[in-house]
């Protein structure tokens, strides 16, 4: 089975990964929420949050914990949310975490609304977003 997650993943697409281990690649969401918004995945092929292997669901957290720090530095958020959708809210079909910086007055409804604003930001700001960042955690 072709799996667009597992590609991300595996960087077979192009994606901006900003750390990675030997389970979990994590890597700048392409239509982010706001700047900052990354998107953390395993390797192997998984689909629904209770199927994670241990070693897996660790890097997850580690992950999540370590990228959560180095946004509160780099962006100043309010607030960080980090959340999954599963099943049918799955659009990739393969488990995916997201963590995002957010402020002071934006409902996080228009996450998940079709017609929400995104924010804009092209390659070249991807590029100087995953430089940020990189940077930051080479400095902890």
């Amino acid at each position: 089975m072709e799996c667009f997650g597992c590609n991300l993943a595996n960087k077979q697409e192009p994606v901006n990964v900003v750390w990675e281990d030997d389970y979990v690649s994590c890597f700048l969401d392409h239509e982010p929420y706001n700047e900052g918004h990354i998107l953390i995945l395993p390797k192997k092929h998984v689909r629904y949050f209770d199927e994670l292997d241990e070693n897996t669901a660790n890097s997850i957290m580690k992950a999540a914990k370590l990228l959560s720090k180095v946004i509160k530095e780099l962006f100043n958020p309010d607030g960080i949310t980090i959340c999954q959708n599963g099943g049918s809210f799955d659009e990739l079909t393969h488990f995916h975490m997201h963590v995002v910086p957010r402020y002071e007055g934006q409902s996080f409804a228009n996450f998940y609304s079709e017609e929400s604003e995104e924010v804009v930001i092209d390659e070249v700001g991807l590029s100087n977003t995953k430089r940020k960042i990189i940077n930051a955690i080479n400095s902890i």
